[in-house]
This record gives C-alpha cells, structure tokens and sequence, in this order.
C-alpha cells in the first residue's frame, strides 16, 4: 500500500467507505457530521473536544442545543442542527419499529427508544408509551415535571390520554437524573395507583421502566408489576 493510500484510509469519509461505519471510531463518526474544523484545529480535533466535553458519544447526543454553543466552533446553528437531526432521525427509526411489531418482541428497542428520549434530562420527567391492542406503540407522551410523587402525577389524566389514543396498554417510564435506577417506594406506589385508575378501563399496565444513564431497569422483569 502507498503513503498516499495509507493518508486516504486515515481520513473518515475514505474510511468509512472503504470499510464500512463500523471501522470508525466515536470521533471519525462525529467528525464526519461535522465536515469542516476551525482556525488552529482540524475537524477530528474538533470532534475529540465534542466527545471530552460531553462525556462521551452518548453525553454529546444527549446535549441539548443551547449547551453546544459553548465549544468553539458550534456558536452558529448549521453543526449544532446537524447534531440535533442525527438524533431525531435516531428516535424516529426507532418508533417506526415499535409501531410494526409489539413492544416487547424486543424489548432491548424499547429502553434504547427511551433512553434517547429521557436519560439525559436534567428533571424528572413521567412518560407514557400507549400501546394498540397487538402491543404495537401507537404514541409517546411526556405527562409530567418534576419531583414525581403520587401527587404530581395524576391518574386522570393518564387515563385521559389513553381514553384518547384508545389505547389497550401502556408502559409507563420515568427518568432518575441521578442516574440510579434502582425503583423507589414512591416509584411502586405510584405504578400500583396507575394501575388500579387504568383497570378501570380496561388499560393495561404492561411495564413502567425506570430510566438512569446508560441504563434502564423494567419494573416488570424485576417482579414489581
């Protein structure tokens, strides 16, 4: 092999085509979206500040917009909204899946879809997925803010929503911005009175999944349903 190609392969776009996404490293990929670096630092340069800044490729997929503005170079919108579509196509495709088969033919889908949608929040957040009859998602909503106790989450309005999607399931989901994911007393109380207002008619409650960083524990597969 020439120096020349050596040079080529070491580039991400050459790369990538010549042995597939899965050769590359977090900051080729990452650099990739980005196209070009700034004055004094090159786009791989840039892309290794993004993933140190952020933690990672899941802290920087994670960001919201207004955080990036801080590394120099994403003060303007067009990499920033690059970041943001990539994504958003993520969580599509993702929900595109879920709606053809049922949820929990693969399970595995259904925490990385929440995981996209609720590890990084830096507030609690209540969530629910409504489910048809085939256990095929129909929608996800976010239902409450904030501190979740049986207080603030009211079963009404959970059972308006599902009224309203004529939903026959749900799995419920909330994030833990501790990152612990480990389901608190409150956490099972608060499914068992979603559970007895949904019983009423006739809504399943098939799971509530507790979302941390990297991580998201079923309350199902722990036997607290």
């Amino acid at each position: 092999m020439s120096f020349k190609d050596l040079i080529a392969q070491s580039r991400p776009r050459e790369k990538l085509m010549d042995f597939g996404p899965g050769a590359l490293a977090d900051a080729e990929l990452v650099a990739l979206l980005l196209r070009t670096g700034i004055r004094g630092k090159n786009v791989l340069q840039l892309a290794e500040e993004l993933l140190e800044a952020f933690g990672g490729l899941h802290g920087l997929l994670h960001a919201e917009l207004d955080d990036l503005k801080r590394i120099k170079g994403l003060g303007g919108t067009a990499k920033r909204a690059e970041l943001a579509a990539v994504l958003e196509l993520a969580r599509r495709a993702m929900a595109e899946g879920l709606k053809e088969s049922p949820v929990f033919d693969s399970p595995e889908a259904v925490k990385q879809y929440l995981q996209l949608h609720l590890s990084a929040r830096p507030h609690e957040v209540f969530a629910a997925l409504f489910l048809d009859a085939r256990h095929r998602l129909i929608a996800m909503e976010e239902l409450f803010r904030g501190t979740l106790t049986q207080t603030s989450v009211y079963p009404r309005e959970v059972v308006a929503r599902s009224l309203h999607h004529r939903a026959a399931a749900v799995v419920l989901a909330h994030n833990h911005p501790s990152g612990c994911t480990e389901p608190s007393r409150a956490d099972e109380l608060l499914t068992q009175t979603l559970k007895n207002a949904l019983a009423v008619i006739d809504v399943r409650v098939l799971d509530h999944m507790v979302v941390g960083r990297g991580h998201t524990l079923s309350m199902a597969e722990r036997g607290l349903i």
